[in-house]
């Protein structure tokens, strides 16, 4: 075990001059492999920090000391850091003095768990650790290593369990050990604190999966013959929930009601308003508007809950007989739906004298077209999306041409329900050469009797 040499107190400044750092000492070769002790500069209330300032500038790990060792046989060994740099050391002599050097370069502290703290309370006053809680919360960001006397490994241990990354005894320290500790209690801080984002990281995503999962919507078709399937895909990454949106209920009078529509933009707060719109029709459809009077309600809601005046959104609505033979269509700016009636190839719906998008043209109106559905067919709505995928290298789109001649194909190979819609989604991102930029919804109701 290594001697320790007295430490040095750092001359106070002189009348109209300045104090001057003392220099440290230059290790005598000898032929023992003792390690050289650096004196450690005890920082006195009347002296400004601007020594220990110049000291900790460089670069490499830095200590801050927080001990008060009136008789000065507590030494610091020289150390170095994993790079080969001397670790920079500052000390306080108290709290007040701790505050004060605890700067963003500060990279571990080693408290002397014997040191004297402010106590707010009695219970405070009888509890052995209250120095180290100051210290933790004054410093949440730095690595703490609790300097406890020999042999108290219960006290070191219970330092540990309060928040310090690791304790050392008093009459044990030299350099190397107390390097490892330094290194290894701010490796441990950052690999806790990465520890500590990743789950808060986890946890948010989690609850934003919950919340998005929960807002989409439930198709509400009980006593209905007529079979329903969508896919729904959003632009964000590893997001539930884009600014598509979509619904289908039936009435009490039988009728079934369908919807889609896309909120420009691929934000969360897109994805929001598309929630809020779909909630707004699902409502207004239960109170039995339809047609221009529910759109035109529907954009009302839009130019009250958007946070722009240029935000707009496209809207499709389809409202089938109770026979289920008919329907009325409208269409707010949006692509016509696709019907694959039995016996005829698949086409679109006429779309004809649509009306604008919501929130483009104050007293806007939608006309309802009456449409012919027949005895058995498939329904097909969908958002842009799905046809503005590119095809290869270039720029030239799908579209909907290219969208009805896909699904021609592959309605004539058997394919139907959930399987005609994977398939169609899988196509179009082949045929873009990867993932789709826009978010995607596709929503099929088949009748087959």
């Amino acid at each position: 075990m290594p001697v320790p040499i007295p430490r040095q107190r750092a001359i106070p400044a002189a009348e109209g001059g300045q104090a001057h750092a003392l220099p440290t000492p230059t290790p005598t070769p000898v032929q023992a492999p003792e390690p050289v002790r650096t004196p450690v500069e005890t920082v006195e209330p009347a002296q400004t920090s601007r020594d220990t300032d110049q000291q900790a500038s460089g670069p490499g790990l830095s200590l801050l000391v927080i001990e008060d060792d009136p008789v000065g046989s507590l030494s610091v060994p020289q150390m170095l850091d994993s790079a080969g740099k001397p670790i920079r050391v500052r000390t306080a002599r108290n709290l007040t003095e701790a505050e004060r050097l605890l700067t963003d370069d500060v990279h571990c502290i080693l408290l002397d768990l014997a040191l004297a703290g402010p106590a707010a309370s009695p219970e405070e006053e009888e509890d052995e650790l209250a120095t180290l809680k100051h210290v933790l919360r004054l410093a949440p960001r730095h690595a703490v290593l609790a300097l406890t006397a020999s042999g108290d490994t219960e006290g070191g241990a219970e330092a540990v369990r309060v928040g310090a990354q690791d304790y050392l005894f008093r009459d044990e320290l030299d350099g190397r050990l107390l390097s490892r500790a330094i290194r290894y209690a701010v490796e441990r801080k950052r690999a806790d604190a990465a520890q500590r984002q990743l789950t808060e990281s986890r946890l948010r995503a989690q609850e934003n999966a919950r919340l998005e999962r929960g807002l989409l919507p439930t198709p509400l078709l009980d006593g209905s013959p007529l079979r329903f399937a969508a896919r729904y895909r959003p632009g964000r990454s590893r997001a539930l929930l884009g600014g598509d949106f979509y619904d289908t209920v039936r009435t009490p009078d039988g009728s079934v009601h369908v919807m889609i529509g896309d909120v420009c933009g691929h934000g969360p707060d897109e994805a929001a308003l598309g929630v809020e719109l779909r909630i707004a029709w699902r409502t207004l459809t239960f109170a039995g508007l339809c047609g221009d009077e529910l759109l035109s309600t529907m954009q009302k809601v839009l130019e009250h809950e958007r946070a722009d005046d240029e935000i707009f959104a496209t809207l499709c609505t389809v409202d089938i007989a109770p026979d289920g033979r008919r329907a009325g269509l409208c269409l707010a700016g949006h692509p016509s739906p696709l019907i694959a009636r039995d016996g005829h190839l698949a086409e679109l719906l006429p779309y004809e004298n649509n009306g604008p998008a919501l929130g483009l043209l104050p007293n806007a109106r939608w006309p309802r077209r009456q449409v012919e559905l027949g005895g058995k067919w498939s329904l097909m709505l969908y958002t842009d999306g799905l046809i503005e995928g590119r095809i290869g290298e270039g720029n030239q789109r799908l579209g909907q041409d290219g969208m009805v001649e896909m699904l021609r194909r592959q309605i004539a190979t058997g394919l139907r329900g959930d399987e005609l819609l994977e398939a169609a989604v899988n196509e179009v991102r082949e045929l873009n050469g990867g993932d789709l930029t826009d978010d995607v919804a596709v929503l099929l109701l088949d009748r087959d009797r």
